[in-house]
Protein backbone atom coordinates (compact mmCIF):
# COMPACT_ATOMS: atom_id res chain seq x y z
CA UNK A 1 0.00 0.00 0.00
CA UNK A 2 1.44 3.79 -0.90
CA UNK A 3 1.81 6.32 1.70
CA UNK A 4 -1.16 7.78 3.09
CA UNK A 5 -1.27 11.28 1.96
CA UNK A 6 -2.27 13.89 4.51
CA UNK A 7 -5.27 16.24 3.63
CA UNK A 8 -3.18 19.19 4.28
CA UNK A 9 -1.33 18.32 0.67
CA UNK A 10 -4.46 17.97 -1.34
CA UNK A 11 -4.62 19.77 -4.02
CA UNK A 12 -7.58 22.13 -3.73
CA UNK A 13 -10.78 21.65 -6.08
CA UNK A 14 -10.24 24.56 -8.35
CA UNK A 15 -7.03 23.23 -9.19
CA UNK A 16 -7.85 19.47 -9.68
CA UNK A 17 -11.32 20.51 -11.77
CA UNK A 18 -8.31 22.58 -14.37
CA UNK A 19 -6.18 19.82 -14.25
CA UNK A 20 -9.14 17.16 -14.87
CA UNK A 21 -10.51 19.63 -17.91
CA UNK A 22 -6.73 19.21 -19.48
CA UNK A 23 -6.82 15.64 -19.08
CA UNK A 24 -10.44 15.40 -20.47
CA UNK A 25 -9.22 17.54 -23.72
CA UNK A 26 -5.98 15.27 -23.92
CA UNK A 27 -8.28 12.27 -24.25
CA UNK A 28 -7.07 10.40 -21.14
CA UNK A 29 -10.88 10.47 -19.24
CA UNK A 30 -14.01 9.64 -20.96
CA UNK A 31 -17.02 11.12 -19.58
CA UNK A 32 -19.50 10.28 -22.23
CA UNK A 33 -21.21 6.55 -22.83
CA UNK A 34 -19.30 5.02 -20.00
CA UNK A 35 -19.95 7.21 -17.66
CA UNK A 36 -23.99 7.29 -18.53
CA UNK A 37 -23.83 3.06 -19.33
CA UNK A 38 -25.96 1.40 -16.49
CA UNK A 39 -24.42 -0.50 -14.09
CA UNK A 40 -24.20 -3.81 -12.63
CA UNK A 41 -25.05 -5.74 -15.47
CA UNK A 42 -21.70 -6.58 -17.06
CA UNK A 43 -19.45 -9.73 -15.62
CA UNK A 44 -16.49 -8.79 -17.09
CA UNK A 45 -13.12 -8.46 -15.66
CA UNK A 46 -10.65 -5.89 -15.68
CA UNK A 47 -7.89 -6.51 -18.08
CA UNK A 48 -4.32 -5.64 -18.12
CA UNK A 49 -4.37 -2.47 -20.66
CA UNK A 50 -7.18 -1.79 -18.43
CA UNK A 51 -5.03 -1.42 -15.33
CA UNK A 52 -2.07 0.21 -17.68
CA UNK A 53 -4.79 2.39 -18.85
CA UNK A 54 -5.70 3.35 -15.42
CA UNK A 55 -2.09 3.74 -14.27
CA UNK A 56 -1.51 6.44 -17.37
CA UNK A 57 -4.17 8.38 -16.11
CA UNK A 58 -3.12 8.90 -12.65
CA UNK A 59 0.65 9.25 -13.92
CA UNK A 60 -0.54 12.08 -15.97
CA UNK A 61 -2.99 14.05 -13.47
CA UNK A 62 0.00 13.67 -10.60
CA UNK A 63 -1.29 16.63 -8.51
CA UNK A 64 -5.26 16.01 -9.05
CA UNK A 65 -6.57 15.43 -5.10
CA UNK A 66 -6.27 11.37 -4.51
CA UNK A 67 -6.55 8.64 -1.86
CA UNK A 68 -4.19 6.87 0.08
CA UNK A 69 -4.11 4.30 -3.26
CA UNK A 70 -3.40 6.96 -5.33
CA UNK A 71 -6.64 6.99 -7.15
CA UNK A 72 -7.88 10.65 -8.42
CA UNK A 73 -11.19 11.86 -6.80
CA UNK A 74 -14.11 12.35 -9.04
CA UNK A 75 -15.13 16.07 -10.11
CA UNK A 76 -17.80 17.61 -7.83
CA UNK A 77 -20.03 18.16 -10.98
CA UNK A 78 -19.44 13.98 -11.14
CA UNK A 79 -20.35 13.42 -7.43
CA UNK A 80 -23.76 15.45 -7.33
CA UNK A 81 -25.07 14.32 -10.84
CA UNK A 82 -24.72 10.49 -10.57
CA UNK A 83 -26.17 9.50 -7.67
CA UNK A 84 -28.75 6.52 -5.82
CA UNK A 85 -31.45 8.32 -3.56
CA UNK A 86 -34.40 6.21 -4.18
CA UNK A 87 -36.53 9.01 -2.45
CA UNK A 88 -36.35 11.69 -5.11
CA UNK A 89 -36.23 9.12 -8.11
CA UNK A 90 -34.37 5.72 -9.19
CA UNK A 91 -33.10 7.58 -11.50
CA UNK A 92 -29.44 8.66 -10.80
CA UNK A 93 -28.81 10.67 -13.60
CA UNK A 94 -32.02 12.91 -12.75
CA UNK A 95 -31.92 12.79 -8.82
CA UNK A 96 -30.05 16.38 -9.16
CA UNK A 97 -32.64 17.54 -10.93
CA UNK A 98 -35.37 16.62 -8.79
CA UNK A 99 -33.98 17.42 -5.51
CA UNK A 100 -32.96 20.69 -6.71
CA UNK A 101 -33.93 23.37 -3.79
CA UNK A 102 -35.35 20.58 -1.16
CA UNK A 103 -35.08 21.91 1.72
CA UNK A 104 -32.39 20.83 4.44
CA UNK A 105 -32.75 24.06 7.42
CA UNK A 106 -33.24 23.84 9.97
CA UNK A 107 -32.58 20.32 10.69
CA UNK A 108 -32.53 18.11 13.52
CA UNK A 109 -31.38 14.63 14.39
CA UNK A 110 -32.39 12.93 17.47
CA UNK A 111 -30.00 10.54 19.08
CA UNK A 112 -31.37 7.98 21.94
CA UNK A 113 -32.35 4.29 22.53
CA UNK A 114 -30.15 2.60 24.97
CA UNK A 115 -27.96 6.01 25.89
CA UNK A 116 -27.16 7.55 29.18
CA UNK A 117 -27.16 10.82 27.69
CA UNK A 118 -30.09 10.93 25.09
CA UNK A 119 -30.07 14.99 23.12
CA UNK A 120 -31.30 16.05 20.26
CA UNK A 121 -28.55 18.03 17.83
CA UNK A 122 -29.84 20.88 15.38
CA UNK A 123 -27.25 20.98 12.34
CA UNK A 124 -25.59 24.03 14.37
CA UNK A 125 -24.71 22.34 16.99
CA UNK A 126 -23.10 18.89 15.33
CA UNK A 127 -21.24 21.90 13.07
CA UNK A 128 -19.74 23.58 16.31
CA UNK A 129 -19.16 20.31 18.66
CA UNK A 130 -17.00 18.67 16.35
CA UNK A 131 -14.30 19.53 14.47
CA UNK A 132 -15.08 18.96 10.68
CA UNK A 133 -11.95 16.98 9.00
CA UNK A 134 -11.72 15.78 5.67
CA UNK A 135 -11.63 12.22 4.53
CA UNK A 136 -10.64 11.12 0.89
CA UNK A 137 -12.57 7.77 0.55
CA UNK A 138 -13.48 5.45 -1.96
CA UNK A 139 -17.06 4.70 -2.64
CA UNK A 140 -18.57 1.66 -4.20
CA UNK A 141 -21.95 0.71 -5.00
CA UNK A 142 -23.55 -2.47 -5.13
CA UNK A 143 -23.94 -1.49 -8.44
CA UNK A 144 -20.47 -2.46 -9.19
CA UNK A 145 -19.55 1.24 -9.88
CA UNK A 146 -17.20 3.54 -8.25
CA UNK A 147 -16.39 6.85 -6.98
CA UNK A 148 -13.70 8.55 -5.32
CA UNK A 149 -15.09 11.52 -2.89
CA UNK A 150 -13.35 14.25 -0.76
CA UNK A 151 -15.53 14.39 2.03
CA UNK A 152 -15.75 16.88 4.80
CA UNK A 153 -17.84 15.45 8.56
CA UNK A 154 -16.79 13.85 11.79
CA UNK A 155 -16.69 10.01 12.86
CA UNK A 156 -19.77 8.75 14.59
CA UNK A 157 -17.52 7.58 17.23
CA UNK A 158 -17.17 11.43 18.76
CA UNK A 159 -21.06 11.75 18.77
CA UNK A 160 -21.73 8.29 19.76
CA UNK A 161 -18.91 8.76 23.06
CA UNK A 162 -20.72 11.84 23.70
CA UNK A 163 -23.92 10.30 24.57
CA UNK A 164 -22.44 7.28 25.76
CA UNK A 165 -24.10 3.73 24.82
CA UNK A 166 -24.83 1.51 27.80
CA UNK A 167 -23.64 -1.81 27.81
CA UNK A 168 -27.06 -3.01 26.40
CA UNK A 169 -26.34 -1.26 23.45
CA UNK A 170 -24.97 -3.57 20.87
CA UNK A 171 -26.33 -2.23 17.52
CA UNK A 172 -26.87 1.55 15.94
CA UNK A 173 -29.85 2.12 13.85
CA UNK A 174 -30.01 5.30 11.59
CA UNK A 175 -33.30 6.50 9.64
CA UNK A 176 -33.36 9.22 7.49
CA UNK A 177 -36.07 11.82 6.59
CA UNK A 178 -39.51 10.44 5.16
CA UNK A 179 -41.01 13.55 3.77
CA UNK A 180 -43.93 12.90 1.61
CA UNK A 181 -45.19 16.03 0.45
CA UNK A 182 -41.20 16.79 -1.58
CA UNK A 183 -40.29 13.54 -2.15
CA UNK A 184 -41.92 11.94 -4.78
CA UNK A 185 -40.08 8.35 -4.32
CA UNK A 186 -41.94 8.17 -1.52
CA UNK A 187 -44.63 6.84 -3.16
CA UNK A 188 -43.31 3.29 -3.96
CA UNK A 189 -44.96 1.03 -2.91
CA UNK A 190 -41.89 -1.38 -3.45
CA UNK A 191 -40.17 -0.59 -0.26
CA UNK A 192 -40.70 -0.09 3.73
CA UNK A 193 -40.18 3.39 4.01
CA UNK A 194 -39.11 5.07 5.77
CA UNK A 195 -35.24 4.28 5.07
CA UNK A 196 -33.65 2.39 7.67
CA UNK A 197 -30.03 1.23 8.15
CA UNK A 198 -28.00 -0.01 10.77
CA UNK A 199 -24.22 -0.81 12.07
CA UNK A 200 -23.05 -3.14 14.55
CA UNK A 201 -21.67 -0.84 17.42
CA UNK A 202 -18.04 -1.63 17.39
CA UNK A 203 -18.71 -0.86 13.06
CA UNK A 204 -19.90 2.32 14.19
CA UNK A 205 -17.07 3.15 16.49
CA UNK A 206 -14.40 2.23 14.27
CA UNK A 207 -12.60 5.47 12.92
CA UNK A 208 -13.42 5.55 10.02
CA UNK A 209 -17.30 5.59 10.04
CA UNK A 210 -18.37 9.51 9.32
CA UNK A 211 -21.09 11.95 9.88
CA UNK A 212 -20.37 13.46 6.45
CA UNK A 213 -21.50 17.09 6.06
CA UNK A 214 -19.48 18.32 2.80
CA UNK A 215 -18.52 17.52 0.09
CA UNK A 216 -14.96 19.47 -1.55
CA UNK A 217 -15.53 21.94 1.74
CA UNK A 218 -18.99 22.48 0.34
CA UNK A 219 -22.12 21.90 2.15
CA UNK A 220 -23.66 18.36 0.77
CA UNK A 221 -26.45 18.87 -1.41
CA UNK A 222 -29.97 17.08 -1.14
CA UNK A 223 -29.59 14.78 -3.66
CA UNK A 224 -26.27 13.53 -2.32
CA UNK A 225 -28.00 13.31 1.48
CA UNK A 226 -28.08 16.92 2.62
CA UNK A 227 -28.08 17.58 5.20
CA UNK A 228 -25.93 14.86 7.08
CA UNK A 229 -25.08 11.29 6.21
CA UNK A 230 -23.23 8.27 6.92
CA UNK A 231 -20.47 7.05 5.30
CA UNK A 232 -18.61 3.67 5.61
CA UNK A 233 -16.23 3.23 3.08
CA UNK A 234 -15.52 -0.68 3.79
CA UNK A 235 -18.97 -0.94 2.95
CA UNK A 236 -21.78 -1.01 -0.46
CA UNK A 237 -22.64 2.29 -0.40
CA UNK A 238 -26.79 1.78 0.49
CA UNK A 239 -25.50 1.36 3.66
CA UNK A 240 -24.44 5.07 3.93
CA UNK A 241 -27.92 6.28 4.57
CA UNK A 242 -28.67 9.80 3.67
CA UNK A 243 -30.68 12.83 5.66
CA UNK A 244 -30.28 11.40 9.03
CA UNK A 245 -32.67 11.96 11.44
CA UNK A 246 -32.46 10.04 14.02
CA UNK A 247 -29.78 7.56 15.57
CA UNK A 248 -30.47 4.44 18.11
CA UNK A 249 -28.72 2.58 20.21
CA UNK A 250 -30.44 -0.96 20.67
CA UNK A 251 -30.13 -3.69 21.59
CA UNK A 252 -30.95 -6.65 18.79
CA UNK A 253 -29.76 -6.32 15.11
CA UNK A 254 -31.97 -3.70 13.29
CA UNK A 255 -34.11 -4.30 10.45
CA UNK A 256 -32.95 -2.35 7.18
CA UNK A 257 -34.67 -1.47 4.19
CA UNK A 258 -32.79 -3.50 1.50
CA UNK A 259 -33.20 -7.15 3.66
CA UNK A 260 -36.39 -5.87 3.71
CA UNK A 261 -36.89 -5.58 0.34
CA UNK A 262 -34.80 -8.47 -1.22
CA UNK A 263 -32.85 -10.40 2.15
CA UNK A 264 -31.74 -12.97 -0.53
CA UNK A 265 -29.74 -10.23 -2.39
CA UNK A 266 -28.73 -7.27 0.36
CA UNK A 267 -27.27 -8.42 3.67
CA UNK A 268 -27.26 -6.35 7.14
CA UNK A 269 -22.83 -6.39 6.46
CA UNK A 270 -22.76 -5.19 3.30
CA UNK A 271 -19.10 -5.40 3.31
CA UNK A 272 -17.46 -4.75 -0.28
CA UNK A 273 -16.33 -8.55 -1.38
CA UNK A 274 -15.22 -9.54 -4.90
CA UNK A 275 -15.41 -13.29 -4.05
CA UNK A 276 -18.85 -12.43 -2.80
CA UNK A 277 -21.04 -11.92 -5.83
CA UNK A 278 -24.54 -10.37 -6.41
CA UNK A 279 -27.10 -12.76 -7.25
CA UNK A 280 -27.50 -11.36 -10.67
CA UNK A 281 -23.83 -9.90 -11.63
CA UNK A 282 -20.23 -10.41 -10.43
CA UNK A 283 -18.87 -8.20 -7.93
CA UNK A 284 -15.06 -9.08 -8.92
CA UNK A 285 -14.86 -5.40 -10.41
CA UNK A 286 -15.88 -2.10 -10.73
CA UNK A 287 -16.45 0.90 -13.16
CA UNK A 288 -15.06 3.96 -11.52
CA UNK A 289 -17.51 6.93 -12.85
CA UNK A 290 -15.45 9.17 -15.54
CA UNK A 291 -12.85 6.01 -16.72
CA UNK A 292 -13.06 4.23 -19.54
CA UNK A 293 -12.01 0.51 -18.14
CA UNK A 294 -13.28 -1.60 -15.35
CA UNK A 295 -10.73 -1.82 -12.39
CA UNK A 296 -10.56 -4.75 -9.71
CA UNK A 297 -12.90 -4.89 -6.56
CA UNK A 298 -10.55 -4.71 -3.31
CA UNK A 299 -11.77 -6.90 -0.31
CA UNK A 300 -13.38 -4.05 2.46
CA UNK A 301 -12.88 -1.50 -0.50
CA UNK A 302 -9.44 -1.39 0.38
CA UNK A 303 -9.27 -0.60 4.00
CA UNK A 304 -8.77 -4.25 4.86
CA UNK A 305 -6.46 -3.04 7.20
CA UNK A 306 -8.51 -0.81 9.51
CA UNK A 307 -11.35 -2.93 9.43
CA UNK A 308 -10.50 -7.04 8.67
CA UNK A 309 -10.58 -7.49 12.56
CA UNK A 310 -13.94 -6.51 12.71
CA UNK A 311 -14.94 -9.79 11.38
CA UNK A 312 -12.71 -12.45 12.78
CA UNK A 313 -14.11 -15.84 13.15
CA UNK A 314 -17.30 -14.71 10.66
CA UNK A 315 -17.99 -16.67 7.19
CA UNK A 316 -18.62 -13.44 5.06
CA UNK A 317 -20.10 -15.32 2.25
CA UNK A 318 -22.86 -16.37 5.11
CA UNK A 319 -22.72 -12.88 6.56
CA UNK A 320 -22.90 -11.13 3.60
Amino acid sequence: MSQKIRSSEITSESTYLSRREFIRTAGVLSLGGAFLAACGTSTAEPTAEGAAAEGGAEAVASDVPVDELGRASNTFEEITNYNNYYEFTTDKEDVAKVAEGYVTSPWQVEVGGLVNNPGVYGMEDLLSQFDQEERIYRLRCVEAWSMVIPWNGFPLRKLLEQVEPTSKANYVRFVTIQDTENMPGLSSPFYNWPYQEGLRLDEAMNDLTLLATGIYGKDILPQNGAPIRLVVPWKYGFKSIKSIVKIELVEEQPSTLWMDAAPNEYGFYANVNPDVDHPRWSQGSERPIGQFQRIPTLKFNGYEEEVAGLYTGMDLSVNF
